[in-house]
């Protein structure tokens, strides 16, 4: 009855520290960027391999594991735009008087590289797990996509915390194509979005299913509930960088 425990905690710590470990890293100096880059690459191909084996394993075990592989490979893709290596075409501020579809535009392609690595690494997850018996990695990976998703285009419209401080400054030009508000209309409806998926999925980790099951869809549903308080900061007057603070340096 109480499976789902173990797994709302792991994920509040892999969530919480796994964000921080990639500030940290990036907070050092530049002139280790490409060695962190290579080494990077060889972790990413460890969380795939582990991914491929876990994702042939129904086991309380191989939801952990399938779990963790994915937040790495999405960590992965983090840690690469952050050291400013797959980012986008555009790598400039926003021109003067910008507005509309234009606007989004250019948006699109500060990160445009960065969205294309995304899809890739999704798809590549997609065709890992076509025969899987244990699809928690690529369902997390499918959270964890469409929740960012989500969150850019809310900052890009308009919010009143951008966490700007956890960029680095050789990305700082970012900051030019967010809007500061109180609310936008889409937040609302991403919200309540998020609700709809959150509610199905911990019923079923509260239900009387396998220990697997149970373990894979409380992963999962908490993944998603910090999705959903991550959208939360975005609009309330918390300073949620704080909960990071040992992670980065405040490059304002």
């Amino acid at each position: 009855m109480y499976f789902w425990i173990s797994p709302l905690i792991f994920t509040i710590f892999v969530w919480w520290f796994s964000t921080g470990l990639i500030l940290k890293i990036n907070s050092l100096p530049r002139h280790y960027f490409k060695v962190i880059f290579a080494l990077s690459i060889g972790v990413l191909l460890l969380a795939f391999w582990g991914l491929q084996i876990s994702s042939q394993q129904a086991t309380v075990a191989g939801a952990y594991c399938s779990f963790t592989c994915a937040i790495v490979i999405w960590g992965w893709q983090e840690l690469a735009f952050l050291l400013g290596y797959i980012t986008g075409s555009r790598r400039s501020d926003c021109p003067h008087g910008l507005s509309g579809m234009r606007r989004a535009w250019y948006a699109f392609q500060t990160i445009n590289y960065h969205e294309l690595t995304l899809l890739s690494l999704g798809i590549v997850l997609f065709l890992m797990n076509l025969e899987a018996v244990n699809q928690t990695g690529f369902w997390t990976y499918i959270i964890l996509w469409g929740m960012r998703q989500s969150t850019k285009i809310n900052i890009f419209l308009g919010v009143l915390n951008f966490n700007e401080a956890f960029l680095p400054q050789h990305l700082k030009y970012l900051i030019t194509y967010f809007r500061r508000k109180a609310m936008n209309l889409l937040m609302p409806f991403s919200i309540l979005i998020s609700v709809i998926f959150l509610v199905p999925i911990w019923s079923h980790a509260a239900s009387e299913s396998s220990v697997y099951e149970m373990t894979s869809s409380a992963l999962l549903g908490t993944l998603l509930a910090l999705g959903l308080l991550e959208h939360l900061f975005l609009i309330m007057p918390f300073p949620s960088e704080l909960l990071w603070k040992w992670g980065y340096k405040n490059h304002r």
